[in-house]
């Protein structure tokens, strides 16, 4: 078993206000987003408007933070919610669906390129090639946190959490940041140049997102207010089931036209 390193969530507190290690890691991961996706448009010639990085991003931050609190709210708590309505703006209480902030930054982006008249599986296959940079480091803020800790496990690396009870857990989080983020990046970096139609690099990433998180999950402790679902699967598979599916139907959609 290896000792939690048990990090302070706050890097710097001063009164009310706190600088913690999670919510750096998300703004690391957009700085890399936009710096990625600015050298990309550079690289591939796109002419842009002025600015249109910097209204791109902020409008893909505001749906990336709706959908991913609605996306808990309705796959994760619904009827918590539904008796007590106001708490869903409570965003400190902590409670996001990455699977919702998907939907949310895609509806964002979608409304943007049509606004901009630019094309969306072009946009789409530069912003899936920075996202495993900030799926990865907000999973080593989960771990941080001592939070999404995985099941009961004997395995020698195991660690105990701090609110994950007296019995040494898979630290899955450490493995949804190395699957989910480096192997995800690594593979989507070396096809980026691979395919001449748009669109395909995109559902590339749905597909294979899907399958790591599915099979994390499998170490991972289901939320206790859902529990298994049919007995086995936990909500988080059955959302990767569906982004598989899409992203297979988004590949054969893309390959026919």
């Amino acid at each position: 078993m290896l000792p939690y390193p048990n990090i302070n969530p706050e890097i710097v507190k001063v009164g009310p206000l706190s600088i913690r290690w999670y919510g750096l890691m998300y703004l690391i991961g957009f700085i890399c987003s936009y710096l990625i996706v600015k050298r990309e448009i550079k690289r591939k010639g796109i002419r842009v408007e002025k600015d249109f990085l910097e209204n791109l991003y902020f409008y893909l931050i505001l749906g990336l933070l709706i959908g991913a609190r609605l996306g808990y709210v309705i796959f994760y708590n619904l009827s918590y919610y539904i008796e007590n309505p106001l708490h869903i703006f409570a965003l400190w209480q902590g409670g996001m669906s990455f699977h919702g902030g998907l939907i949310g930054v895609v509806i964002s982006a979608w409304l943007f390129t049509r606004a901009k008249k630019f094309d969306f599986f072009t946009l789409t296959d530069m912003l899936v090639l920075t996202a495993p940079i900030g799926i990865g480091l907000g999973r080593i803020g989960n771990f941080i946190n001592g939070e999404l800790y995985g099941r009961v496990t004997n395995v020698p690396w195991a660690m105990i959490f701090p609110e994950g009870g007296p019995l040494p857990r898979h630290p899955s989080q450490l493995y949804e940041a190395a699957l989910e983020g480096v192997v995800l990046f690594t593979i989507l970096w070396f096809f980026k140049d691979k395919f001449s139609r748009s669109g395909i690099l995109s559902s590339l990433f749905l597909v294979l997102y899907g399958i790591f998180r599915f099979f994390v999950e499998f170490f991972r402790e289901p939320d206790p207010q859902i529990g298994y679902i049919l007995g086995i699967f936990t909500m988080g598979q059955i959302l990767c089931l569906i982004m598989i599916f899409s992203g297979a139907l988004l590949l054969s959609y893309r390959i026919r036209q």
